[in-house]
């Protein structure tokens, strides 16, 4: 087997891994990472040969911009504190932490290798976070949280790790310039993320067609990380802020045939993305086992207490975290999504997985110092490295379904049916109040301003069939068992349409491309 074939093998992985993880309730970055540790054992499976320093590029970008797509800068705003304490404040916390154990524990680890450990492993993955999180339907602000610091945490950890491996590689170390370095980085980094995504909403306006759009979409991501990290900021937070921009100001709502084929198009990449990056970390297990080279006691020895480390810092950083945020919104006058609870603190702790990022990092490191010398304990941490990201993906990411279960964290749902029908209501009287303006410029006959009456009405009823009154509920269920029924049969005519405009294809002198105008305007006619 070759590399590409090995690629087509992860994409294919990660199409079926969706509906196995589905039906045995396990998320599928999971059972990416344990098929490609299969993989990786398997004689017959080439070592992957991924230059370290495109992993970041390569796989980042898509991600965060699909995770971002999925929330809006008001969630963000609204969860700033637990954002930030997470984030920030707990991934230097955890950075310390692993250094120090690590200091003391690995012979002869020098302080800046050791730092740059600490900070590798110290963010959990966003993606990881993200696509377990949003399986197990927990409360939205939960997920809120926790897709806020995967989001937001790669920041801190890689302007961290940079200024370490500087320090390890040039044998020096200034504190204020490291402080620097993390402002300036995320200043310039913020100023690129708004810069592309307003002219990217200029030039997505220019084009038009959904199609130039949707790809535009999907360069985006790329050219604000690549432009960040040109300038000496951080990738990861403009490709965040080129997201949220867009989201919040490249949205049409009349523009419904982008809307749908984008959401369509950014599935099946986040899914493809997703499983390739995590289908790679079971891979490069082949590294780590190299590295061991015959001292697997000593080194599982270290990776364990990393580990250990890891988690632990997680729970005793988190109660008095929460406890804190939640003294600070009892004197607030708005609601803000916390933790309220123990249990949702433990879910919080143990949903602490890493992956994509801290993979990248720790095979990035370099070989030499600029001194020419081997960099310091290079496998040694390489090898810890890959063994906190297996253990806390693959324990934590194998066992939080049942630890959710277990708690019994789950979400609000009769809050959401509220949020749903107080939309629905607003949409029926926005739909209402343009039907007078309408009126008061056009003279409609009286049953067709009846008929249009009770249509907006109805635009609600469909969103939530709760906001109407028994009797309405009745007749609107009886008129739309009679849509249903007009729908099938008129489904089944487009169907028969459908069929023989293909059948022309095939026939002497067709052209094509007439053909396929025809047969997408018909595809269109069906999503109506």
């Amino acid at each position: 087997m070759d590399q590409l074939a090995l690629l087509f093998v992860l994409l294919l992985g990660a199409l079926v891994s969706v509906p196995v993880g589905d039906r045995f309730g396990l998320p599928a970055p999971v059972l990416m990472t344990l098929f490609g540790i299969v993989l990786a054992v398997a004689d017959f499976v080439p070592n992957v040969d991924v230059p370290p320093d495109l992993i970041l590029p390569l796989l980042l970008p898509p991600l965060l911009y699909a995770a971002a797509r999925r929330t809006s800068w008001r969630q963000f705003a609204a969860n700033r504190r637990p954002i930030f304490l997470l984030a920030v404040a707990l991934v230097f916390v955890t950075t310390v932490c692993v250094a120090v154990v690590a200091h003391t524990i690995v012979p002869g680890l020098p302080v800046a290798a050791a730092v740059a450990l600490g900070a590798l492993v110290a963010p959990p993955d966003p993606v990881a976070a993200t696509a377990v999180a949003g399986q197990l339907g927990l409360p939205r602000r939960l997920v809120s949280i926790l897709e806020g610091e995967g989001l937001f945490n790669d920041v801190t950890a890689i302007v961290l790790y940079h200024v370490a491996i500087a320090a390890a590689v040039s044998g020096s170390f200034t504190p204020a310039r490291a402080a620097l370095d993390l402002v300036l980085s995320a200043v310039v980094a913020v100023a690129v993320g708004l810069a592309l995504g307003w002219g990217a909403n200029r030039l997505m306006d220019l084009l038009g067609d959904a199609t130039l759009q949707i790809g535009m979409t999907l360069l985006v991501p790329y050219a604000s990380y690549v432009l960040a990290e040109e300038l000496h900021g951080s990738g990861v937070l403009a490709v965040l802020t080129t997201a949220l921009f867009l989201a919040e100001y490249a949205t049409d709502a009349d523009d419904v045939l982008t809307r749908l084929t984008g959401h369509a198009f950014w599935d099946i990449v986040d899914t493809l993305v997703t499983g390739v990056a995590f289908g790679l970390i079971g891979l490069e297990l082949h590294n780590a086992i190299r590295t061991a080279s015959g001292r697997w006691g000593e080194m599982l020895g270290w990776a364990g207490v990393i580990v250990a480390v890891v988690v632990v810092v997680r729970l005793v950083y988190l109660l008095p975290a929460t406890w804190l945020t939640k003294r600070l919104h009892a004197k607030r006058d708005y609601d803000e999504d916390i933790p309220m609870s123990v249990r949702e603190t433990v879910v919080m702790w143990w949903s602490g997985m890493r992956g994509v990022a801290s993979v990248a990092l720790a095979l990035a490191i370099p070989l030499k110092t600029d001194d020419g010398s081997a960099f310091p304990d290079r496998d040694e941490i390489v090898f810890i490295a890959f063994g906190v990201i297996m253990g806390t993906l693959v324990l934590q990411g194998l066992t939080l379904p049942w630890l959710v279960k277990r708690l019994g964290v789950q979400a609000d749902t009769e809050r959401e049916k509220e949020f749903e029908k107080s939309l629905a209501v607003r949409a029926a009287k926005a739909a209402k109040r343009r039907l007078k303006e309408i009126e008061q410029v056009e003279e409609l006959p009286e049953e067709l301003s009846e008929q249009m009456l009770r249509r907006a009405f109805e635009i609600g009823v469909r969103i939530s069939p709760e906001m109407g009154d028994e009797e309405r509920r009745e007749a609107h269920e009886h008129r739309v068992r009679r849509l249903k029924r007009v729908r099938r049969i008129q489904g089944e005519l487009l169907s028969a349409a459908r069929h023989e405009v293909l059948a022309a294809r095939s026939e002497p002198g067709a052209d094509p491309e007439v053909v396929d105008r025809v047969l997408r305007h018909l595809d269109v006619r069906s999503l109506r």
